[in-house]
Order: C-alpha cells, then structure tokens, then sequence
C-alpha cells in the first residue's frame, strides 16, 4: 500500500514545524512524571519473520495507554492563567482518562466530551476519577466540535486529544525513547487513529534515521487518514464497528496530523477484525499481555503482512490495556 501520490502534497507551513524540538521538550516536561515503557523481545514473532520484534508496552504506561504523554505535556506548557480556566477536551477513552488523571493530580477543573458508542470499561475506568461526562454524538469528528463550541461559548479551554503540537510532542517520546533503546531498529508499526501518536514518532524519527520505516495500522472498518493521504485531503467516511476503537472514528478538519503523516509516514496496512481478534489473542497467549484492540494493530498488522519485514528488526507499539471483560470473552 506505498501512497506515493501523496508526496509532496503538504502544506507550505509543514516547514515551520520542528516535531524533533517539541518531543526533546517534552521529555524534560515529563521526565519525572511518566514512565520509559519496557520494549520486550518476542521470540514468536521474531520466529515467524527469521527477524527481531520487539513490543513497546505502553500498555504498561500510567493510566493504562500513551495518551498520557501528550495530555500530560498540553497541560504542563499552558501558561498558569489558563491552567485555571474550565479545560474541556473530547475523547473516546484513553485520552479522557489521561485527561482526568491530570485533573485530579493538579486540582484543576474539567468535564469530558465523549461519543455515545464510548466501551464500557472506559466509562467505568472514567468515573473513579469523579470529572463531569458529557456523551455527544456517534463519532469522534462530531463530539470534538461540540466540545469545542460549548468551550468557545462558555469562555474554557478546549484541552485537544491529538490535534495539537504540545500534545504531538508528548506522543513523540515514544520515538525518542526507541531510539535509545534500540540502534537497529528497521521499521516501527504504529497504531493510527487521529494521528498525533504516529506523528510524534515519525516527526521524531525521520529526520533523525531516515531509514527506519514508520508504517500506520489502522482497522478496515475505520482507516480514515489512510484514505485522507491516498484523497490528497481528510475526508469522511461512515464508521463501522471495529475492536480497535480506540483508533475509530474521523479526523478533524485541518488537523495538523494530516500532513505530518503526509510527510512522514511511509506506509499503511489496513486489517481485518479477525485479524485484530487474533492479535489480542497472541499477546494474551504468547506474552500474557492484555491489549486492547487498537493497542494490537500492530501485531495484526505484522501477522498479516510478515513478509515485507523478513529478517528485520521491527517494533510493534502496544497502545493501551484497556479490554472490556465482555469483548474479551467474546474474543476467547
């Protein structure tokens, strides 16, 4: 699925943005706050490409997902006047949950937007925190601009959940830390719903190692900013029911996510749910790891497209833990 059509076809400003600048940033930001996740080895999955794979487990992150990187540093570089304001953000649930660990760890204030199709577990996870809830709309698209309205109308900060730098910067640590961890490291699959997790890692790391291929998994039933870079521009789609909603759902119009994949991203590789099925059940099995189904993309990703990382050393992100009990047991 190479998209060379779409090189070339970012905007002008791309130029004006140092994604590298803002991830060293960041790090000081979060240095004594998050933790520098393990990259375990799988011997599995190293035996079915005659290669190396290694699993980033940000599953093991606080609060269960990465997402706390990128919210953590939006809201430590607000200035201390609007760290006092109502923040207002819109999530599907990891973001939220990262939201409302902040919220409570600095006695800010806040409420939650999230789609009315949001998992049960995130929901349950959501309310031991004690922030306000606001369910609105069936997509991601629909619940961020009335998020944002109610924030422009009401005079609060609307705190973004991926289309912002600061928040980038934060989910580009990951790329630093892989960095380090790893000097041989020839492709890194990345989970891709919004695009700020993939944007900081490849912002990151292309510039740096222009060989490391960065490669975005998404789901078959909701791979929108694969079609929006093949489109040339983000378009929308219906949503299907995927396992993996924590990357569902649309992109927001003019997010800056666009054309940092425009730009960076070398690849896609879309998946079945069956496949996806077949991933969490992997890393339960051979890793006793509990990945939700977008944190297993890409697993599902590399299973269904092994060939092309023959004899590499390929890193799969593990995004999130968060399963319902009763996905799992459909899945088992």
């Amino acid at each position: 699925m190479i998209l060379a059509a779409r090189k070339g076809k970012g905007k002008t400003l791309m130029q004006n943005w140092n994604i590298k600048k803002e991830v060293l940033a960041a790090e000081r930001n979060l240095e004594t706050h998050i933790r520098q996740t393990p990259l375990e080895y799988s011997p599995y999955l190293s035996q079915l490409i005659d290669g190396s794979v290694f699993l980033k487990l940000e599953n093991m992150q606080m609060t269960g997902s990465f997402k706390i990187r990128g919210a953590l540093n939006k809201y430590l570089s607000l200035d201390e006047e609007d760290k006092q304001k109502i923040l207002v953000t819109a999530s599907s649930g990891n973001h939220g949950i990262a939201f409302a660990w902040i919220i409570n760890k600095f006695g800010a204030r806040g409420e939650i937007y999230l789609p009315r199709n949001t998992d049960p577990v995130k929901i349950s996870a959501l309310k031991t925190h004690g922030v306000k809830m606001v369910l609105e709309g069936d997509d991601c698209v629909v619940t961020e601009k009335r998020a944002r309205k109610a924030a422009r109308e009401e005079d609060r900060l609307f705190f973004p959940p991926y289309n912002d730098l600061k928040v980038i910067g934060g989910q580009g640590t990951i790329g630093s830390e892989l960095i380090k961890q790893r000097r041989d490291i020839n492709a890194v699959l990345v989970p891709v719903g919004g695009g700020g997790l993939i944007s900081g890692i490849s912002g990151f790391i292309k510039p740096l190692k222009k060989e490391i291929r960065v490669v975005g998994c998404q789901p078959e039933n909701s791979a929108v900013m694969y079609r929006s870079i093949l489109a040339g521009r983000i378009v929308e789609e219906e949503m299907k029911p995927t396992l993996a909603g924590g990357s569902a759902g649309g992109i927001e119009p003019d997010s800056v996510t666009f054309d940092i994949c425009q730009k960076y991203v070398d690849d896609f590789i879309l998946v079945t749910e069956e496949q996806i099925r077949k991933a969490i059940l992997l890393a339960l099995d051979r890793h006793h790891i509990l990945v939700e189904g977008a944190g297993a993309l890409g697993i599902a990703s590399l299973l269904k497209d092994r060939d092309q990382f023959s004899g590499k050393t390929v890193v799969c992100i593990i995004t999130g833990a968060r399963i319902s009990t009763d996905t799992l047991r459909k899945i088992l």
